[in-house]
């Protein structure tokens, strides 16, 4: 099932806060993606309920079994294109924004040339 753009930044998010807190909250998203408050709750509500991610009573965050996937792969796409694009010469800041645009719009074959020949030449 393909989901939109700002679904996967909220479940890529959810991963990447989680690789350096112990608990992730609405909060964490909301100065994270620096959206507003009520928005992110709005959106984690409409996650939770389409199976993608867990909220417990005391509003932590994690990822589902449905979730947890598309998040990974959004995150690997995320770090191999910031990485190349670097490597080609564009600053760190330009380099992580562009791969967010573009991390979402390859296709699964595009991406996966682009993820063989970088781990060809960064062997």
């Amino acid at each position: 099932m393909k989901i939109q753009e700002s679904a996967e930044d909220y479940l890529e998010s959810i991963l990447i806060i989680g690789e350096s807190k112990e608990f992730v909250r609405a909060i964490d998203i909301v100065n994270y993606l620096g959206i507003s408050k009520p928005s992110v709750s709005v959106y984690l509500k409409n996650l939770r309920e389409n199976g993608y991610v867990n909220i417990n009573d005391k509003g932590h965050l994690s990822l589902t079994s449905k979730g947890l996937p598309i998040a990974e792969k959004i995150y690997e796409r995320h770090k191999i294109i910031s990485s190349i694009l670097i490597n080609l010469g564009v600053d760190k800041e330009t380099a992580l924004k562009d791969a967010c645009k573009i991390e979402h719009d390859l296709s699964d074959t595009t991406f996966e040339a682009i993820k063989n020949h970088y781990n060809r030449t960064n062997q």
